[in-house]
Parts: structure tokens; C-alpha cells; sequence
């Protein structure tokens, strides 16, 4: 996460005052924290604009909800939520993090980020970052789709550079365990209550057939096993076309963000190992999931928190970093 000194600015000759506009993108960069009116005078239409560009594109492929959800996600676990995962790759100059592993080929939605920015650099240029645009995407995602609404932080702001490396070992896999998840997700200061209600992000979300490596036919000594028939039933559905294949991580509601997929890992009926372990390991995970199987106000309730704790991962203030012109490019971006 590259942090701007203000001795470039000596270094480079220029006025302090010159150098944040220029490179940071705009001549406010003072406030240290974030806070929920951050944009009421410089902005006040941000969060209206980007509810209406997502509403669209949820609507043109029910599917984004779930990209643009997990493009934060994927976002805030590396070096926090700054944006660095939006940068595409210069050859000879940067590595990004969307040719990571995890990321290579299944992170998407770019093109929507980049739709909500062109329509608030036209509108306030230069003022709202692209890491705020990812925090507001993700929130909207979630409502539109039947969860719930929560009020987002803001003040974010863009860092200068990737981690492709950190992407590779930071995000969490789909074949963790319990005890690899909790430790993940303590790494960037989240609890176990935030990991298993984040999880639940699941519910409407898909996967590629490779991710049931291992887990099919079911193996009858572990807990976290598929149940028989539904393991044969995603069998069948990626026969035809493994490599392409993409099957619903919840299959009771796929399109509807609710408390289902806590309620499928009670039947052993989890597609990711990941999200199985969340029940079928005894311990305080069982008991949360198993509580948010049979209570989806408390599941709403917690996942709004877990969001907001999530979008709080180091977060670049101040002057620190920058407000991107184009969300793939740290300023001035390639035209």
C-alpha cells in the first residue's frame, strides 16, 4: 500500500499545495478518518449515482450483485481497502493483483466501477475514490438483491500500487478449515462472528466446478462432506462442461440474498468446503450458523456490521495516497 510523503513534493520542486492536486487528485485531502457524510458538500449526489448505475447493471445480469460484493471482499483482505485491486498491470511497472490466483479469470465487475466512476469524474472530478466506489457498489449489491441496507464509511482514498504476491497468500481459500479461516480473517482484524457472517455473502453467489475438487463422490468419514444426493446432482450439472461450468453456491435462493445459505449447511449441502466447515466443526461457528439458519434478522443484522468492519481495513486517509481520474490507473493514467 504505498503511502505519499510530503518530502516529494520538495524533492520534485513543486508547491505542497500544487503536488496534492496534481498527484493526489484534489486540493482537500485533511480529513483523517472516515465518516458517513464525507461527500455532503463536495459530492452530495455520490451515493444516488452509484445506487442507480449498480441497480442497472444487477439488472441487466442478476449475477454482478454477487461481483461487485466480493471485488471489495477481495479488495480490503489485501493491504486494506484502497483500491489496489482495480489497478491493472503495467508490464516492466506493476504487477496487479487481478492476475493473482484467486483473482485470475473470476474477479469481475471492473467495468461497472469504471461506469460509476466516468459519471462522477464528470459530475465531481477528482473527488470520490475509487475505493469508495467499491464500498458503496458492494452495500447496494447486497440491498437490491433483498439483504440488507446498511450506512457505508467514507473518505477512502486510492493507493499508487498492487501486491500480486500478497493476493496470492492473503485471500482465504475455498478449501480452508475452520482454523485457517478464523486465522485469515484475524490477520486483517476481523473476528470469527465477522467470518461467519461475511460468509453468508454466499447466498448469492456462484462457483466454478473445479472448486468441488475432492469433495466429489462425498467421502463418507468427514463431517464437511456433501450429502449423497446433492453431491450427485452437481455432478451431473458439471459433466457437460467442467471448465465452464458455474453452479450456485446457494441453490435453494440464488438470486436473493438471505439466510438460505445457512440453512443448506445444516443439510451438509455447502458447494465450497469453506462454507460447509462453518457447521459440520463443532464449536462457536456450528453455533452461528445454526442461529442464522432460523433467525435472518440476526444474520442481516451482523452481516451489516461484519461489512462495515471489513470496509475499515486500513484504510488510506488524509493525504495518504490519492483520488484516481481512472480507477485502472494511478494518476496520471495511461490515455
Amino acid at each position: 500500500m504505498a503511502r505519499i510523503c510530503t518530502f516529494l513534493s520538495l524533492l520534485l520542486g513543486v508547491s505542497y499545495s500544487s503536488f496534492l492536486v496534481s498527484v493526489n487528485g484534489n486540493g482537500d485531502c485533511s480529513a483523517k478518518k472516515l465518516h458517513y457524510n464525507f461527500y455532503g458538500n463536495s459530492c452530495p449526489a455520490v451515493e444516488s449515482r452509484v445506487r442507480r448505475i449498480v441497480k442497472e447493471a444487477v439488472r441487466k445480469e442478476t449475477r454482478m450483485a454477487a461481483s461487485l460484493l466480493r471485488l471489495h471482499f477481495h479488495d480490503c483482505f489485501v493491504e486494506g481497502c484502497d483500491g489496489s485491486l482495480l489497478l491493472k498491470s503495467i508490464p516492466g511497472v506493476l504487477e496487479g493483483e487481478q492476475e493473482a490466483a484467486p483473482n485470475y479469470m473470476s474477479v469481475r465487475g471492473y467495468d461497472v466501477v469504471d461506469d460509476i466512476k466516468a459519471v462522477l469524474e464528470r459530475e465531481c472530478p477528482g473527488i470520490v475514490s475509487c475505493a469508495d466506489i467499491l464500498a458503496l457498489a458492494a452495500r447496494d449489491s447486497v440491498s437490491l438483491t433483498g439483504g440488507p441496507s446498511y450506512r457505508v464509511l467514507l473518505g477512502r482514498r486510492d493507493s499508487l500500487s498492487a501486491n500480486r504476491t500478497l493476493a496470492e497468500h492473503y485471500l482465504p481459500g475455498y478449501d480452508y478449515n475452520t482454523s485457517y479461516l478464523v486465522a485469515s480473517f484475524a490477520r486483517v482484524g476481523l473476528s470469527p462472528n465477522d467470518m461467519v457472517a461475511l460468509s453468508g455473502a454466499h447466498t448469492i453467489g456462484k462457483a466454478g466446478c473445479d472448486t468441488l475438487s475432492g469433495r466429489i463422490p462425498p467421502s463418507l468419514d468427514d463431517p464437511a462432506a456433501l450429502e449423497v444426493l446433492y453431491a450427485k446432482a452437481l455432478s451431473e450439472e458439471c459433466a457437460a462442461s467442467p471448465n465452464t461450468t458455474l453452479i450456485n453456491l446457494d441453490f435453494a435462493s440464488p438470486i436473493v440474498f438471505d439466510n438460505s445459505y445457512y440453512r443448506n449447511l445444516l443439510k451438509n449441502q455447502g458447494v465450497l468446503y469453506s462454507d460447509q466447515v462453518l457447521f459440520s466443526t463443532p464449536g462457536a461457528s456450528r453455533d452461528q450458523t445454526i442461529r442464522y439458519a432460523f433467525d435472518q434478522e440476526t444474520f442481516f443484522r451482523d452481516f451489516s456490521v461484519a461489512m462495515v468492519n471489513m470496509g475499515n481495513i486500513a484504510p488510506l486517509t488524509g493525504c495518504e495516497g490519492q483520488i484516481r481520474r481512472h480507477c485502472g490507473y494511478a494518476n496520471p493514467y495511461p490515455s
